[in-house]
């Protein structure tokens, strides 16, 4: 026998026999999936990820939560230029160049996704380019873009295959015409007139992109009020404030058709509650009414599983199956990148012998316009409906130091705690830079904080945050600064 053939016999598998086993194998390759791929490889475990798209980082980095910062950026500073900057002493004339504004968000994006990349080859996680599927216990199923299929063995695999906008019955995607928050983020010009149906976060943060490049936003919601699971005071003071910068609100209102022409899109548009239908005319449509679990193909009939009626993977903290396991927007909770990170180093350190754990009670929401809105914790409706005696402490931004010298007064801090016991409950910021604000919610919270221990901590002067312990001073009635 040759040395070639006793070579061959000395392998653990044969020609033609699926890959030796992976550790873990993750489907998706998004917030969730990539973030889960980094940890594992972090613990010395044998890891691959299946991600189909081109490049890495699934539709928050693609085309999602990156690109449309971006544009939320970019279209911020042309709103400031055209008239925050004459009013400060910086007289310019701008011009809109948009498709160099696309070029630096498509760049960015590049550079992103190239960075996970060496991420993947610092942490040795091996990246299968192609679509998954489970075919049996153990085993992913691969096709690449080319048709070639290959099958991989997994000790466990990690669902994490995201979500897709929600479609809206009776209203097909149409490119340019009628899109979905992808297209919004691609608009070669800027239209004219831009109908946004879906009052939640999305269609909000691109709604007000296009507002600020100069196009009419009307924004069709079937609620009677905007960003569902926001506290109500916050979004009445929310909904004013977009008012007053020029977005039109049509609440109540169910969109029931839409026609393409020519000219743009026709709407057909009847109250909620019901009675008389009219139409509504725009260039665009964007179609912003929320997004599903994306599992088209995943073969999870060969593992037994059925999603539930809303498409959601149900799971037993994190665990579908012997060896399958599930993260992210696929599965129960807040649809968020930073919920999917949270998921993928609790699954990935359970698999690896340790401890993981997520208190979804505790993940921050944060809208990206202008102003933010942030909040982590519980709302006054929910302490309401739930019968929990809280305090509340309130302070506008128009009394902080730093917004006030920066024109930037719109909002406040609102501050909610336990009656008895001052562990804060839940707290609110519409405000500028409340995304970066919240996290000392979340961190006190976190640790069962009371109200007092924010107010109590010293905060830099003159800052924005400091609006945060003047609210959780006012939980007690000793606010000092308004």
């Amino acid at each position: 026998m040759n040395e070639f053939v006793e070579t061959l016999l000395d392998l653990p598998w044969q020609v033609g026999d699926p890959k030796p086993a992976y550790d873990v194998v993750i489907i998706g390759g998004g917030p969730g999936g990539y973030n889960a791929a980094i940890r594992a490889g972090q613990l010395g475990l044998k890891v691959a990820c299946v991600e189909m798209r081109e490049t890495l980082g699934g539709t928050c980095l693609n085309v999602g939560c990156m690109p449309s910062k971006a544009l939320l950026h970019a279209s911020e500073l042309w709103d400031a230029a055209n008239g925050e900057f004459a009013k400060i002493g910086i007289e310019v004339k701008p011009k809109l160049n948009l498709p160099q504004m696309h070029k630096a968000k498509d760049d960015s994006v590049g550079q992103l996704t190239k960075g996970i990349e060496f991420l993947f080859k610092k942490n040795k996680v091996e990246w299968l380019k192609g679509k998954g599927k489970i075919v049996a216990k153990g085993k992913v199923e691969v096709t690449a873009a080319d048709g070639s299929v290959q099958t991989v063995e997994a000790k466990n695999i990690v669902i994490a295959t995201g979500s897709e906008p929600t479609p809206l019955p009776g209203v097909a995607f149409e490119d340019g015409k009628v899109i979905d928050s992808t297209g919004a983020l691609f608009l070669p010009a800027v239209p004219k007139k831009l109908i946004v149906v879906g009052a939640g976060i999305i269609g909000l943060e691109l709604g007000s992109v296009w507002r600020r490049l100069g196009a009419e936003v009307t924004v069709v919601e079937f609620l009677d009020r905007i960003t569902p699971g926001m506290d109500t005071e916050v979004a009445t003071t929310f909904q004013r404030t977009l008012t007053k910068q020029g977005m039109t609100f049509k609440l109540g209102a169910k969109v029931t058709a839409a026609k393409s022409g020519k000219d743009g899109v026709e709407l057909t548009v009847e109250p909620a509650a019901g009675g008389a239908a009219e139409t509504i005319k725009g260039d665009v449509v964007l179609v912003a009414i929320g997004r599903r679990p994306y599992t088209d193909g995943l073969g999870l009939e060969s593992i037994g599983v059925t999603p539930d009626k809303r498409g959601f993977i149900d799971h037993d903290h994190f665990k579908v199956a012997d060896g399958v396991w599930v993260i992210g927007d696929v599965t129960h909770g807040p649809m968020l990148a930073h919920k999917a990170e949270e998921d993928a180093v609790a699954v990935i350190d359970t698999i690896a012998g340790k401890y993981g754990h997520v208190d979804y009670a505790l993940v921050p929401s944060v809208v990206y316009t202008f102003p933010e809105v942030a909040w982590v914790g519980q709302t006054e409706d929910q302490l309401k409906a739930a019968g929990i005696a809280y305090k509340k402490g309130k302070f506008p931004f128009v009394a902080n130091s730093r917004a006030k010298i920066n024109h930037e007064t719109d909002g406040f801090v609102k501050v909610l705690a336990d009656a008895a016991t001052d562990k804060v409950l839940g707290v609110h910021i519409i405000g500028p830079q409340a995304g970066e604000m919240i996290h000392e919610a979340a961190i006190t919270m976190s640790f069962g904080g009371a109200s007092e221990d924010i107010a109590r901590t010293c905060h830099a002067h003159p800052t924005r945050s400091e609006a945060v312990r003047q609210a959780a001073m006012d939980v007690e009635g000793w606010m000092m600064q308004a």
